[in-house]
């Protein structure tokens, strides 16, 4: 395979993943410098941009928007096995099978023997791995805000001369869920949106819409 080919094969993949490298890179030169005049502010030396990296300010930053992005994709993934949208192109019909229902062989072995039980077992974690991902992504990414935030909240607490607090006081902490929250509901508002306009609107070229020559079927829901 040629460069161009693998460019050509794999360009949204790039593209997007080339965009966040943009996004989170000037995301932690100007939280960096922002976090520097805060130290200043309070008289206390300023942090090194390596530094900075490896801050709880920064850790908060990143992965309580991080988890809000995976919550919402496993939510999405999750969500439409079992519920369906009238005519929305991210949900399934609302009637027959789809093939995202199809099973396969390994589905219908009987695991009479420790080769036929890991296959079962290996079947079945297959069969939910995309939904497993998305859902250790969360917690991985839950679990760093909260270590992050707790960090960020103590420093603060010291530089004005108040108590610092447990992970666990902090987890069940105003702040904490403020944090979470303020991204979660923007998430949940996308996808329905999108779930909603994708109803009666089309964009060309894209697998998110429906064809634009498909009309919107009011018996079927298609």
């Amino acid at each position: 395979m040629t460069v161009r080919h693998f460019f050509r094969d794999n360009s949204l993949t790039i593209v997007i993943f080339g965009i966040f490298l943009f996004c989170i890179t000037g995301m932690s030169i100007a939280g960096w410098l922002a976090n520097n005049e805060a130290l200043s502010d309070h008289y206390e030396a300023r942090l090194s941009y390596g530094g900075y990296l490896v801050s709880g300010e920064f850790a908060e930053g990143v992965f309580e928007n991080w988890e809000s992005e995976f919550l919402q994709m496993w939510a999405l993934i999750m969500l439409t096995v079992y519920l369906r949208q009238r005519g929305s192109a991210d949900s399934k019909s609302m009637k027959g099978n789809v093939s995202q229902d199809a099973s396969s062989r390994y589905s219908i072995i009987r695991a009479n023997t420790w080769q036929g039980r890991g296959k079962a077992v290996g079947y079945t974690i297959y069969t939910h791995s995309l939904g497993l991902a998305m859902l250790l992504l969360f917690i991985l990414s839950f679990s760093l805000h909260a270590a992050g935030g707790l960090a960020a909240y103590n420093q603060k607490a010291q530089q004005h001369g108040s108590e610092t607090i447990s992970l666990l006081q902090f987890l069940t902490s105003s702040e904490f869920w403020y944090q979470s929250l303020q991204n979660w509901q923007s998430e949940f508002l996308a996808i329905g949106m999108l779930l909603v306009l994708s109803i009666k609107l089309r964009e060309r070229g894209s697998p998110e819409s429906k064809p634009i020559g498909k009309k919107y079927d009011h018996k079927t829901g298609d």
